[in-house]
């Protein structure tokens, strides 16, 4: 079933929206060559904690095996999940960050949000493909209106990325959001002929194209958690929380 958030709710979604927003640029402001993974996720957990939020990723999923951090990241290969550790940011690297909160932390409601960036220097089909990972993100918002098909936009977003020589991850996909870290409907960024959902004011949806630089099949580390793709090719993803208005969309992580 799809929730529809009342305007109280989305306002509240949305001033929980800016602070990750601010914690993510903050986070991303120290990504840099020689700074390991695990300060930047110390560093994430520290800014939520503070500015009275909770982490929604930290100990999210099967009791045997919950992701133990509050910050996902993802370098080169990593789709998503990727776990913080000793890893050291290179030169020509790419980096994912994908961070969510419950705000407040109590009985709070959730947004999620992420974003891929160089670290140092990077060829130009490397720059690219952020690039069109982005853009994809960004025609998504903007082709959001109570009423349209979210099929026929996911149509708009392949036509684009694979108009651009590169491939669509199929075996993951955006959600709803709010109530709980993952919600119906599931958002795929391609076209599934049968897939009717209708656009309605007040859904509040995550949408997050990721998109790789070779062929799109992905496979699941020994973790458990952390996503690569299959022939060992870049891979970048950005997310939004938004919120269907009269409108249009409206973004509330930023």
């Amino acid at each position: 079933m799809i929730s529809l958030k009342s305007e109280k709710e989305i306002k509240l979604l949305q001033k929980g929206g800016k602070i990750l927003a601010q914690v993510l640029e903050t986070v991303k402001r120290k990504a840099r060559p020689g700074v390991s993974t695990r300060e930047l996720n110390e560093l994430a957990e520290e800014l939520i904690l503070t500015a009275g939020g909770a982490p929604s990723f930290k100990g999210y999923g099967d009791r045997s095996n919950p992701f133990p951090a509050a910050l996902c990241t993802s370098v080169n290969d990593e789709v998503v999940h990727g776990i913080p550790g000793r890893y050291v940011l290179k030169n020509g690297d790419i980096l994912s960050l994908d961070i969510g909160m419950r705000y407040p932390s109590k009985n709070g409601l959730y947004t999620d949000m992420a974003f891929t960036m160089p670290i140092g220097k990077v060829n130009k089909r490397t720059k690219k493909l952020i690039k069109v990972t982005k853009k994809a993100l960004d025609l998504w918002i903007k082709n959001l209106k109570p009423g349209k098909k979210l099929n026929d936009i996911a149509k708009i977003i392949q036509i684009y990325i694979e108009g651009n020589g590169f491939s669509i991850v199929r075996d993951l996909v955006g959600h709803g959001v709010g109530h709980a870290i993952h919600e119906d409907p599931q958002i795929p960024n391609y076209f599934i002929p049968g897939f009717n959902v209708e656009l309605k004011e007040g859904m509040v949806l995550a949408f997050e194209p990721m998109v790789c630089e070779g062929d799109y099949r992905i496979k699941t580390r020994k973790d458990g958690w952390t996503i690569v793709t299959l022939d060992g090719s870049l891979c970048a993803h950005f997310e939004h929380t938004v919120a269907v208005t009269k409108r249009g969309g409206k973004v509330l992580t930023k």
